[in-house]
């Protein structure tokens, strides 16, 4: 592995759900303010779902987070 996680399961699942609800806010076009917006809305999404899927952070990483060895 090249990288350990560093995001508990709460946060994990956390960013899962609202990352697809922001692609789902995106893709079904309910931004109202438009087109950039809408693009904008969608990254942060597609960026929420997958450091939640990957359990991996980046931008945590460089900040020095680390679990607490117990996993939560």
């Amino acid at each position: 592995m090249l990288y350990a996680k560093n995001l508990p399961g709460w946060e994990r699942a956390l960013r899962i759900v609202i990352g697809l609800a922001a692609l789902a806010f995106a893709a079904l076009g309910w931004s109202t303010a438009g087109f950039g917006l809408g693009v904008a809305v969608a990254l942060m999404g597609a960026m929420l779902a997958l450091t939640g899927l990957f359990g991996f952070c980046p931008m945590c990483a460089m900040l020095g987070r680390k679990l607490d060895g117990k996993g939560r």
